[in-house]
């Protein structure tokens, strides 16, 4: 299996400084496409549906996981992606992937997938109230999950499904946890307002050719959304586990960085309308 090395080019000293600012990097090519064509062969199959029938593309989503071996452990692995984990999370502060996580297929589809809603991804919890996914928590020590990832093993453009990505909300995250301490905060206690901006808004839509990789900040805010295109989409959104705790191992990382310089600097203010009485 492929490791990092000094030769990898990883990120450019401009696309760290986007990850602390924005909460996300892109990395085009981040594994070969071949790859991605491989691995769509077995989760066509695992789906139960043919590529070339959209008669048996009978569910708007289809979620399917855990594939650990052949293309999904090479794309997971290669010496960019690993150089680039070095670079955001920190040396020996990562632990490799054995696995590429949950395949939420998306099929083109009128229904409302029921889980287009803008959350994060907690860290840890999940032993404790393993079906309530909204008992899981976060804390401002990014506790169980180094990064959030996005796999794409099929293009995906605007219309397909793209994840959306809420910039900047990292930020905002590592203000609502820290008061939180250890202990963090569930998922539930930041669904709704807690997870409303407290600035501007800007969004992104992670496009991008099957074979690209965003790298995102484990507070950054995401939602899925409902398939217009024509193409089922095919993407694996696997954590970046730690090592060990990140505040202990790697504290200069931009993970860390990033909490630091959100806790540093005093919230944007919110942009009210004036209003001029006759």
């Amino acid at each position: 299996m492929p490791t990092a090395s000094s030769s990898s080019p990883g990120l450019a000293p401009a696309q760290i400084r986007q990850f602390v600012r924005d909460g996300y990097v892109k990395l085009d090519h981040a594994f070969d496409a071949s790859l991605a064509a491989a691995a769509r062969a077995r989760l066509w199959a695992d789906a139960g549906a043919d590529p070339e029938d959209p008669a048996t593309w009978t569910r708007p989503v289809v979620r399917l996981g855990w594939y650990a071996d052949g293309p999904f452990a090479e794309a997971a692995n290669t010496p960019l992606l690993h150089r680039a984990f070095d670079q955001l999370v920190g040396e020996s502060a990562w632990l490799p992937r054995d696995s590429l996580g949950t395949f939420p297929v998306r099929f083109p589809s009128r229904e409302d997938p029921g889980d287009a809603g803008w959350h994060i991804d907690p860290g840890f919890g999940m032993e404790a109230a393993p079906e309530d996914f909204l008992a899981w928590r976060t804390n401002i020590h990014t506790q169980g999950r180094a990064l959030l990832m996005l796999f794409l093993f099929s293009d995906v453009g605007r219309h397909d499904a793209p994840t959306r990505l809420r910039v900047g909300s990292h930020r905002t995250m590592a203000r609502r946890l820290h008061p939180a301490g250890e202990a963090g905060l569930a998922l539930r206690d930041l669904v709704g307002t807690g997870l409303l901006p407290e600035g501007p808004v800007r969004d992104v839509q992670a496009t991008g050719m099957a074979g690209t990789v965003y790298l995102c900040h484990p507070f950054l805010v995401h939602a899925a959304q409902p398939h217009r295109g024509t193409r089922p989409r095919f993407l694996a959104q696997p954590p970046l586990l730690p090592a060990a705790p990140l505040h202990e191992v790697a504290p200069d990382s931009p993970v860390l960085t990033a909490i630091r310089e959100a806790l540093a600097e005093p919230p944007p203010q919110r942009r009210v309308r004036p209003v001029f009485l006759r």
